[in-house]
């Protein structure tokens, strides 16, 4: 992940905006005496949110786990989009 102070942030910002949403990865921005902060694309942030959303629940967690689990076990199964 890649860091950067505010002023190089500051200096470059519609640059390091671009490559976060190109390259999907995140940027911290430090300040001087304050706490860092995190720029992400706002499709990276929604993912995140329903990410929590969806792992809040203890069963929906172990549920979606276990799906996981299955799959990188190679029990998936594929299928045919229907169009219609």
């Amino acid at each position: 992940m890649t860091v950067l102070t505010f002023s190089e942030t500051r200096k470059n910002f519609a640059s390091t905006m671009d490559r976060v949403v190109q390259n999907r990865e995140p940027v911290i921005v430090t300040r001087q005496n304050r706490e860092p902060v995190v720029m992400l694309s706002l499709s990276d942030f929604k993912s995140y949110e329903e990410t929590m959303h969806l792992m809040q629940s203890i069963n929906n967690a172990n549920r979606l786990n276990q799906a996981i689990e299955s799959l990188e076990r190679g029990n998936g199964t594929v299928r045919e989009l229907i169009e219609e």
